[in-house]
Order: C-alpha cells, then sequence, then structure tokens
C-alpha cells in the first residue's frame, strides 16, 4: 500500500468506528453522515487488503488484523492532534476538542461533576467523555492504545513505560443501615465479624484483605456477596442487615439519601491509593496538561477530611 493512497481523514475515520464499533456512532461523534462514514471504511478495507471490520450480532467486530493495527491508528491520530491542535499559547476558551477519562464508575460518581464543572468553565468547546472500566482491559492498555486520555485507578501498580501520579489517598468507613445494632455503641473486631458482610470486587472476589486482619484478630466473617461496586454495596447495606467497607468520599453524599450510619473499621485498613494513569507522549501536550490539572484540582476538592 502507497502512502500517498491512505490519507489522515480515513485513519481518523478508522479509529471512530473500531472505538464505537458502528459505522453509525463514528458518524455521530466525526459529525459526518453515515454513508460517508460507509464510503470511507471502503476505502480502507481496499487500503490495507482486509475487511477490518465484520458484522456480528452486536455491531461490527473487528477483524485480528484491524486488532493490530488499532494502537497504532490511534497513536498517528493522537500524534496528528497534537501536532495540529492548539498552540500552548491558545486559551483553552478557544479549544474545540474532546477528552476521554477512563475510570471505575464509583470514582466518576466521586468527583466526575466537579471534574465536568471546572472544565466547562474554562473551556466550554471541550467534551468529557468518561468511560467506565468494562469498556478497556486494564487502564494501562487504555492510555497506551489511546482509548483514553488519562485513567483514574484505584491501587493501581506502577508501570515503567507510563506516567502516575498520586491524586488522593481515601480512607475507608463501615457502614450499616440506620437503626442497625453496629450503629451505635463501640464496634470491635468480633461485633464487626458477627454480621454478615457485602464486599466490592470488580473481579467477584469473595475474600480480601478485611478477611486477613480479622484472622488476625481471632475472628472470622460471612460473607453473604460480591458486587463490582461501591454505590452497589450500599443500596444492598441501605436494604438490610449487611454490613459495608466504602470510601468516605462516596459514603458522605449517600448516607443520608440512603439513611445510613458510617464507623470506623475496628482493623488497620490501608486507605485507598487514587492515582491517575496517562502515557508519556501527553507530557507536552498543553491541553493534555491542563486537563491533567483539573483532573488533580476535581480529586482535590472530594479529598475527605
Amino acid at each position: 500500500m502507497k502512502v500517498t493512497s491512505l490519507d489522515l481523514n480515513l485513519l481518523v475515520i478508522l479509529d471512530a468506528v473500531l472505538e464505537e464499533g458502528s459505522v453509525t456512532g463514528a458518524a455521530r461523534r466525526l459529525d459526518l453522515s453515515a454513508p460517508a462514514v460507509s464510503r470511507a471504511l471502503g476505502r480502507l478495507r481496499t487500503a490495507f487488503g482486509d475487511p477490518l471490520l465484520v458484522r456480528s450480532s452486536r455491531g461490527l467486530k473487528p477483524t485480528a488484523h484491524a486488532l493490530a493495527l488499532r494502537p497504532r491508528v490511534r497513536a498517528l491520530v493522537e500524534d496528528a492532534r497534537n501536532l495540529l491542535g492548539p498552540a500552548e499559547e491558545d486559551a483553552p476558551a478557544a479549544w474545540c476538542r474532546s477528552f476521554t477519562v477512563l475510570a471505575p464508575e464509583d470514582l466518576i460518581g466521586c468527583f466526575g461533576t466537579d471534574l465536568l464543572a471546572l472544565v466547562r468553565a474554562e473551556a466550554p468547546g471541550v467534551q468529557l467523555r468518561f468511560l467506565g472500566e468494562g469498556r478497556a482491559a486494564d487502564e494501562g492498555a487504555a492510555v497506551r492504545e489511546g482509548t483514553a486520555d488519562v485513567a483514574i485507578a484505584v491501587n493501581a501498580s506502577k508501570e515503567a513505560d507510563l506516567r502516575s501520579e498520586g491524586l488522593v489517598r481515601e480512607p475507608l468507613l463501615g457502614v450499616v443501615r440506620a437503626g442497625h445494632p453496629l450503629s451505635s455503641g463501640e464496634v470491635t473486631a468480633a461485633r464487626f465479624a458477627a454480621w454478615e458482610h457485602v464486599v466490592v470486587s470488580r473481579h467477584g472476589r469473595l475474600r480480601t484483605a478485611v478477611d486477613r486482619l480479622l484472622e488476625a484478630e481471632g475472628v472470622r466473617r460471612t460473607v453473604a456477596a460480591s458486587v463490582p461496586g461501591f454505590a452497589t454495596a450500599l443500596r444492598l447495606v441501605a436494604a438490610g442487615d449487611l454490613v459495608g467497607i466504602v470510601p468516605a468520599a462516596l459514603a458522605g453524599p449517600l448516607a443520608d439519601p440512603l439513611e445510613l450510619v458510617t464507623f470506623p473499621v475496628p482493623l488497620d485498613v490501608k486507605p485507598l491509593r487514587v492515582s491517575m494513569l496517562w502515557h508519556p507522549r501527553h507530557d507536552d501536550d498543553p491541553a493534555h496538561r491542563w486537563l491533567r490539572a483539573r483532573v488533580r484540582e476535581a480529586a482535590g476538592r472530594r479529598t475527605a477530611p
């Protein structure tokens, strides 16, 4: 394939179709007509000598060749945007672009509102696209491939090829419904373990570090359920006698509406480490630096006292 036979606009369209999984979604994202995107996809198939995307019950499914191309296409598109994007002296108010933020839904709930408000106040032409973790195999892959501009992760391991910045250390609190026996009096490890618990694990684990801490105190707990998010755990706690452990920043806003009571966990439970991840290729992009500053500011607003 000759380089001159493929223009940058086609790569932008390929990137959008691979991300959206549909011609209609890519057209909407790029403000193009669906027939225009279909024609571009036809040219791309000819240029690469591969179907690239095939129909499935869930939309368009990328071929093996398309999956191999995806990170390289995304990197090329991102490099072009950085090259042709706003100069450092351009004011954010003049920008017209989007940023993609990958984060657990609970974290989006904690400070997504503040982040959006900060972004819109300075750059009304900027759009934020929040993605849940289900849209990427992991946070590192998302920022490497360009699926996300930044990822906000909990207890993330450091990776040599990525930038990582700590945002907050979020303390954990015990939580029960109002009127639960643990809502009053001293909560000891024995009292804490005597009630059934709901745990939070995006991988469905039923045993956590809390179990090891309890066993060190000579007691065991019964885990009734595992759920993927803290907001769901809070609703299960509110509906019965289960005990939960949740971040203070999330428990605070939801305690009154759900009629919950929080208390210190009677164990040496480590706070959650919330970090921001990004790829080094964005280090010197003025707009990306601005986004990282807004994420930092939004996280700071939600730091629990």
